[in-house]
């Protein structure tokens, strides 16, 4: 069959090859891949997976054998992969808590588009009530960050959205965002949650304006720049203020299932950016490290 496999040489990351059909174990359903969503970790950091490794965490298809110990969804289910090894390919062996189910009147496109980012700003906007609270999303034209708006709007929270320039800032608004910001400088607020996918700077001016009790939840960096706090930054007093870090790696088919779920209600929105073809893959990485795509690419398979 084929597939999308990592490649360590300048025409990489991903290229097309012929691999081994996937043998499930009795734990995994056996899923023919109609779509898959990419993301900028495992494409930007693609030395930290094995050359010729069947790539991709994302996917959505169908399921054409169900597990042999009888959990999951049966034969003929149409499923969203999220966060599971060697997605990219035209079927994967996918471990049944790795799957949520998608609902009628949902597009297996618009599934495949859930995965990571959707699972990320599900779990971080869950650490803490956001009734009239206020949350910052960084980088938030982005996939995680246009669930994030999304989401924690949908929770009651005042949400600003920060963005890099004011093109990329188009329809957050419409989305759930009170506010949209290119910059911090001169911001008064002082939020209770910030969700970052950007690092460098951005985090320590968004420390700076910290309410106290919050927390900067650091998911990302995109920026790729250090981040250097001024001198006493990181003093202070009352209720304490935290930093923290992405968390767990476990499967997210609670997270899928809930997600689909708002999806079908019509509360939730995929950020599809760009759709296209899996052939022109490269094409759709390189969009996706130039930034001119707004939310998430799904890319169809066959």
């Amino acid at each position: 069959m084929r597939a999308l496999v990592v490649d360590h040489s300048e025409a990489g990351p991903v290229r097309f090859a012929d691999v081994e059909e996937p043998v499930p174990s009795t734990g995994e359903a056996l899923v023919e891949v109609r779509h898959i969503s990419l993301n900028f970790g495992e494409l930007n950091y693609v030395e930290q997976w094995p050359a010729g490794a069947v790539h991709g965490h994302d996917a959505s298809g169908v399921v054409v054998r169900a597990a042999s110990d009888g959990s999951g969804p049966p034969e003929g289910t149409r499923v969203a992969v999220g966060m599971a090894p060697h997605a990219w390919a035209e079927r994967v062996a996918v471990g049944t808590a790795s799957l949520g189910t998608v609902p009628e009147g949902v597009e297996l496109a618009d599934a495949a588009a859930l995965g990571i980012a959707g699972a990320t700003a599900l779990r971080v906007l869950r650490t803490r009530s956001l009734l009239a609270r206020d949350v910052l999303i960084t980088g938030a034209s982005g996939g995680v960050g246009h669930f994030a708006v999304q989401l924690a709007a949908l929770a009651g929270a005042r949400v600003t959205a920060l963005v890099g320039s004011p093109e990329r800032a188009a329809g957050l608004r419409e989305l759930g965002a009170d506010r949209v910001l290119t910059g911090l400088a001169g911001t008064e607020e002082r939020f209770d949650l910030v969700l970052d996918t950007v690092g460098g700077p951005v985090v320590a001016q968004a420390w700076s304006r910290l309410a106290e009790g919050g927390t900067v939840h650091l998911v990302g960096h995109s920026s790729g720049e250090e981040t250097t706090f001024p001198p006493g930054d990181l003093f202070g007093f009352g209720e304490p203020r935290t930093i923290a870090t992405y968390g767990d790696m476990t499967p997210t088919g609670g997270e899928l299932t809930d997600l689909l779920g708002l999806m079908a209600a019509g509360r939730l929105s995929a950020p599809v950016g760009l759709r296209g073809d899996w052939r022109d893959v490269g094409d759709a990485v390189r969009a996706l490290f130039a930034r001119t795509v707004h939310g998430k690419i799904v890319l169809d398979v066959g």
